[in-house]
């Protein structure tokens, strides 16, 4: 029999020329320039940049937007989200205005404009990830749109080609009474003012009232034959919902891209991994994350360390103590968090040797030591670790791998606990009795925001220590940043309980130092 099917083509080599997909086509190369701080984000990059590149801009960019998400959850007002973001923004995606004597305003753009197409890829997969990346790029837009240089901000809208009929002189005339009444019910007038002087000053626009519908809800435009009337300094609002809506339609085209990437394994993983940060973002390690000056010994493990865990180690902890024993993903767990603080080899070893105290040394040798040593890095030959043994877990890694089973303790309590088990965990172990914050933390595992209610719960046992911080300016609003990472937990929890001690001020010098840089393989 003769085979019919010689002259197939493999798919993953056919040729599409169907002119209807030209949105699809390999772009040409392209030098893009950056007139404005500002950017709409419609065309896409062209030019080359590194793997190194592609992985950390991005990884800058989720820091930022996950930060501003945790800044909604929280519900800090505009000006307490600005205070919170300045020095995050600095830090991680600086976007200086073209006034400003800065020699890096290209790179800083360039970061910018590929870091969002990044993610742009890697959260287009699903409508949940496409319709939260939408909401916090948003976010981040207005919060840039709303600190831009008035000149500058003026000119980026005036080449977005956004079809505003302007409101000519006799019309504004014609409606000066109503556009008056509109002016002082918004409350623009200055003291010095009447508000018939600020309609002929103020330069307005109107669209279909549902182009605006913020602005309808909150009355601060004339509406009038199903046109809403904009004053120029209500005009944010229609810029933000179109960057919105063309965002959205954006991201749904990228879906469609998206089967084209499968064929590039250097770039899909990277994507996978960034998809999987949005649940919680990944933070890296460090050694210099222990404390300076303090004294973390097997001892003090009881008596005065304990006291500064996250609900995961605490509960490790607390089940290690009853059982004298935990299952392997446990020690795992708790092993790494443990040389995460500062805990020697030796005294992990001694500590675990203690905390076993129902079978001999044999069977400890035997059984239990070689792991210990080996998540150090003392003995083993694996290649995919670094020096020094593997790192401690990220909640996002605790989150998402090797969820518990029966009899196991490991894990994340505000994710694998049922409702009544973690109620009695937060009231039991960490003194939290506040209704408010049980039912925060309620909300929070309901919408599965498991990283906000460990925040909630952190914020509520310091508060008195946080406001003490802030206010002195013994740490910033970036070392304050939303916590994702056990290490760093115990970390700030420890130095804002010893505020006083010699050991704060070492610590924050150090902190300062300390830059958390991510890598993908320590997820």
């Amino acid at each position: 029999m003769i085979r019919q099917d010689f002259n197939r083509i493999d798919p993953k080599r056919r040729n599409v020329l169907d002119h209807r997909k030209k949105q699809f086509a390999d772009p040409a190369y392209k030098e893009t320039q950056y007139p404005h701080r500002l950017n709409f984000y419609a065309t896409p990059p062209t030019a080359d940049i590194t793997l190194e590149q592609f992985e950390q801009w991005a990884i800058d960019r989720l820091r930022v937007l996950a930060e501003l998400e945790a800044c909604s959850f929280r519900n800090k007002s505009p000006a307490e989200t600005v205070a919170h973001m300045k020095p995050l923004l600095d830090k991680y995606l600086p976007l200086d205005s073209n006034s400003s004597p800065s020699t890096q305003l290209p790179l800083q753009r360039q970061k910018d404009h590929y870091s969002h197409f990044i993610l742009r890829l890697a959260f287009a997969s699903t409508e949940d990830l496409r319709r939260r990346f939408t909401r916090v790029e948003t976010m981040l837009f207005r919060l840039r749109f709303q600190g831009d240089d008035t000149r500058e901000r003026a000119a980026f809208v005036q080449t977005l080609s956004l079809d505003w009929e302007a409101v000519s002189d006799e019309e504004r005339r014609e409606l000066s009474s109503e556009l008056a009444a509109t002016a002082a019910a918004a409350n623009f007038a200055g003291a010095k003012k009447n508000n018939a002087q600020a309609v002929e000053e103020e330069t307005w626009c109107k669209v279909d009232w549902m182009r605006a519908p913020d602005l309808v809800e909150q009355r601060r435009v004339f509406l009038r034959g199903g046109k809403a009337y904009v004053p120029a300094r209500e005009q944010q609002s229609m810029v933000v919902a179109e960057f919105t809506s063309r965002l959205e339609r954006a991201l749904e085209l990228t879906a469609r891209a998206l089967p084209r990437l499968d064929e590039d394994d250097r770039l899909t993983p990277i994507l996978n991994h960034l998809s999987k940060n949005f649940i919680t973002p990944d933070a890296g390690y460090s050694s210099s994350s222990s404390i300076d000056g303090a004294e973390i010994t097997a001892r003090n493990i009881d008596t005065t360390l304990s006291a500064h865990f996250p609900a995961c180690m605490s509960h490790l902890h607390r089940s290690l103590r009853r059982d004298a024993h935990l299952k392997h993903y446990g020690r795992l767990q708790y092993t790494l968090f443990l040389k995460g603080i500062g805990l020697s080899l030796d005294e992990c070893l001694l500590f675990w040797r203690q905390s076993f105290h129902k079978i001999t040394e044999d069977t400890f040798n035997k059984e239990y030591r070689y792991n210990v040593r080996h998540a150090y890095g003392d003995v083993g030959g694996d290649s995919n670790r670094r020096g020094g043994g593997y790192s401690p877990y990220s909640c996002q890694k605790i989150l998402t791998e090797h969820p518990p089973g029966p009899g196991e303790a490991h894990g994340c309590p505000y994710r694998h606990f049922n409702l009544e088990n973690l109620t009695g965990l937060l009231q039991g172990g960490m003194g939290v009795s506040d209704r408010g914050v049980l039912q925060g933390v309620k909300e929070d595992k309901e919408n599965q925001k498991f990283h906000m209610a460990c925040n909630r719960v952190f914020e509520h046992v310091h508060k008195v220590e946080i406001k003490r911080a802030r206010d002195d300016g013994i740490m910033s609003a970036s070392q304050l940043e939303t916590i994702v990472h056990p290490n760093e937990y115990f970390k700030r929890s420890y130095l804002l309980k010893n505020l006083n001690s010699k050991t704060a001020p070492q610590s924050q010098s150090s902190q300062k130092k300390e830059e958390h840089d991510v890598k993908m393989e320590d997820v």
